[in-house]
Parts: structure tokens; sequence; C-alpha cells
């Protein structure tokens, strides 16, 4: 049974940082691609960042660029989403999901094979 499970979502001021984590089972890790997306209310879920655990292998939507950092831990089966300089905007169900590797990540949740449950992220101003 495949299960991806994120934690560390909360509250955080406008600047402050939160660290999330997806810890995923019943699948081999190193050959799945792991990203993050996020989701509010009445709108799609986008595409935040991504990692191959290839050299190289991140991809980031370009609202986050330079705040926010991928990395993976293939010993550990977990994917890490360090969030820095967190804006009001940044605030969202945060997911991540899994699909086969590519040579680039996939950026659309429709390519997505499995999903986590989401974790709330919040950033007062």
């Amino acid at each position: 049974q495949v299960q991806l499970v994120e934690s560390g979502g909360g509250l955080a001021q406008t600047g402050g940082s939160l660290r999330l984590a997806c810890a995923v089972s019943g699948l081999p890790f190193e050959t799945y691609i792991v990203g993050w997306f996020r989701q509010t209310p009445k709108k799609a879920r986008d595409f935040v960042a991504a990692a191959s655990g290839s050299v190289g292998g991140e991809s980031y939507a370009d609202s986050v660029k330079g705040r926010f950092t991928i990395s993976r831990d293939n010993a550990a089966k977990t994917v890490y989403l360090q969030m820095n300089s967190l804006k009001p905007e940044d605030t969202a169900v945060y997911y991540c999901g899994s699909h086969k590797w590519a040579y680039r990540p996939r950026t659309e949740a429709r390519s997505y094979d499995y999903w986590g449950q989401g974790t709330q992220v919040t950033v007062s101003s």
C-alpha cells in the first residue's frame, strides 16, 4: 500500500520559516519523483517544487524560487520542503505527490499517481 504522509505545517509570521516533510512508503522511492503542490479553496492544485534525486533534478515554481528549497533523503524515504521568507500568499494546504521517474519532474498535478492527505500552512501578515 502506497502512503505519502505530510507533516510540519502550521502557523508562521510573514518572513518566517517552516519545514514540511513527506514520508513515503510502499513504492521504490529511488525510482519515483516527489513533488509539492499547494491548493487554496476554489482554486486548482498548483505546482510548488519537485525533486528527482538526480544532481540538478529540482524544479521550482517561479513564485517560490530563492525562498523554498526541496531536498530528498533516500535512506529515510522522505522529501523536505524548506520554506523561508514566507508571505501571506503562501497560505494554502500543501500536498506531496509522486510519479515514476522522468527526465524532468512533472509540474502538472494530473501527472502524479499518488498523493498525501495535505498539511495546512498559514502565514499571518
